[in-house]
């Protein structure tokens, strides 16, 4: 016995040290039997990553006396999400992107062979063979041809003031189109009426694809439209274009052209990493309801505020988020503002996040329902459709998040719903983006 021993003891050994060594030590061979090295997620550029985690949705903080949101034990998935919500400067980019591809399709049109594509494409959004790096000349360029090409983004007639060129934005749309996985995955979707049963899974993809085409432009007059008998008319004229308001949060801008800022990003990203060599991530989307709250609450599972504990101000008095603490003083928080402030003007939660609490509420990707924690599911819990009906009215309304800079303290808490209708937009709702992470286990994000 002692010599068979002797005879496998270095197998044993060898057995045992693959077994006991990290996951990262093992060497990873691909089909053709070369080494590769492991896939890392590249960390995304001004996001926060909140690991995946159990906590109580709804209203398990709230006091004895306040209205009780119901309480579901839910799970959640690791994801990244924005540090803060999205800026002015950052979307600013969105409306000059898309501007200028629109200036360089109305090019396109007009068969200039300097901007035109090669395949015929009538993507208004890129003409595949554009080369981005020039399509700001077009702005520039002195040819007759293409003066005349892009004179339709301009104001006409009696639109026009002062005899100047300004751009209609209300020409400036962002087309897109995705996959409705929740639908193509309903069975009754699969089913043959004319066999009495289903397809094995079968079904048309084209059924499911969702064309979408947003004006991409904000509302600039809610600052007006939110308040009536009150003089904003210098918010309206400055604040979404102006170098002093451009790490302010994006405001006026509706749940539809939230969406359609995910996907560009998404895009932008994808782009991006194919020229480094780097594979594709997942997209960026508007967080769920669950996930906003989880990430709000900042690993403090039983916090009123993101801050963690029960009050809106610090040992000194001083108060830690911009809402409207007072009847009819809204600089009581901040000397510094009456509106919304600077993104990252307070401190940050448990996670790294800032102003999950003020400043602006945010959109959702959920639905509105008041029995909506009654009917989702405990894993990654979100709630867009209603099973029994393909899209009633209660599917336009979405949940918001957060509170906002003319919110009293009940609105900022982390387990306070609010919803607005998704075409709306206002001048106190603003949003983040939120990705799923693909690496869980990951120490570095840690």
């Amino acid at each position: 016995m002692s010599k068979i021993i002797r005879t496998y003891y270095p197998f044993l050994i060898l057995a045992l040290v693959f077994l006991t060594s990290c996951k990262s030590d093992i060497v990873l061979h691909d089909l053709k039997g070369k080494a590769k090295a492991p896939w890392f997620e590249p960390i995304p550029y001004g996001m926060t990553y909140v690991k995946q985690g159990t906590f109580q949705l709804g209203g398990s903080d709230q006091l004895i006396d306040q209205p009780l949101t119901p309480i579901r034990n839910v799970s959640v998935k690791s994801f990244w999400m924005d540090d803060t919500e999205i800026t002015n400067n950052e979307y600013r980019q969105f409306i000059k992107w898309t501007t200028d591809s629109v200036a360089a399709f109305l090019t396109f049109k007009a068969d200039i062979d300097y901007y035109k594509a090669v395949d015929n494409s009538d993507n208004i959004i890129d003409p595949p063979s554009v080369d981005r790096t020039k399509v700001h000349e077009i702005w520039k360029d002195d040819k007759q041809e293409i003066r005349e090409a892009i004179l339709p983004i301009y104001y006409q007639g009696k639109e026009r003031i002062n005899n100047c060129n300004e751009i209609d934005y209300r020409k400036v749309n962002y087309r897109y189109a995705f996959i409705d996985y929740q639908k193509a995955a309903r069975r009754s979707n699969s089913y043959n009426y004319e066999t009495q049963s289903y397809n094995g899974g079968i079904i048309n993809r084209q059924d499911f694809i969702v064309s979408k085409e947003v004006n991409v432009y904000p509302d600039t007059l809610v600052w007006i439209r939110d308040f009536t008998y009150s003089y904003n008319e210098p918010w309206t004229i400055k604040y979404f274009n102006h170098e002093a308001f451009k790490e302010y949060p994006v405001v006026g801008v509706t749940w539809e052209q939230a969406n359609a800022f995910c996907h560009w990003r998404t895009e932008h990203k994808k782009k991006f990493l194919a020229t480094h060599g780097i594979l594709p991530i997942h997209s960026y989307r508007l967080p769920t309801e669950a996930e906003w709250e989880y990430a709000a609450r900042g690993g403090r599972l039983n916090s009123k505020y993101p801050w963690g504990n029960y009050y809106t101000t610090t040992e000194k008095g001083c108060y830690v988020a911009n809402f409207k603490p007072k009847r009819g003083n809204y600089v009581a928080d901040s000397r510094y503002s009456t509106k919304t402030m600077k993104v990252g003007s307070f401190d940050p939660n448990g996670y790294g996040l800032f102003d999950m609490a003020g400043n602006v509420a945010e959109w959702t990707s959920t639905a509105y329902d008041i029995a909506g924690y009654e009917m989702i599911n405990d894993l990654n819990p979100e709630y867009t459709y209603n099973a029994k009906s393909n899209d009633p009215p209660a599917m336009k309304r979405k949940v918001v998040r957060g509170g906002s800079w003319k919110d009293v303290a009940h609105f900022i808490q982390v387990s306070t719903r609010d919803y607005e209708y998704q075409d709306t937009a206002t001048s106190f709702i603003g949003f983040r983006c939120i990705m799923n992470a693909i690496e869980d286990e990951r120490k570095s994000y840690e």
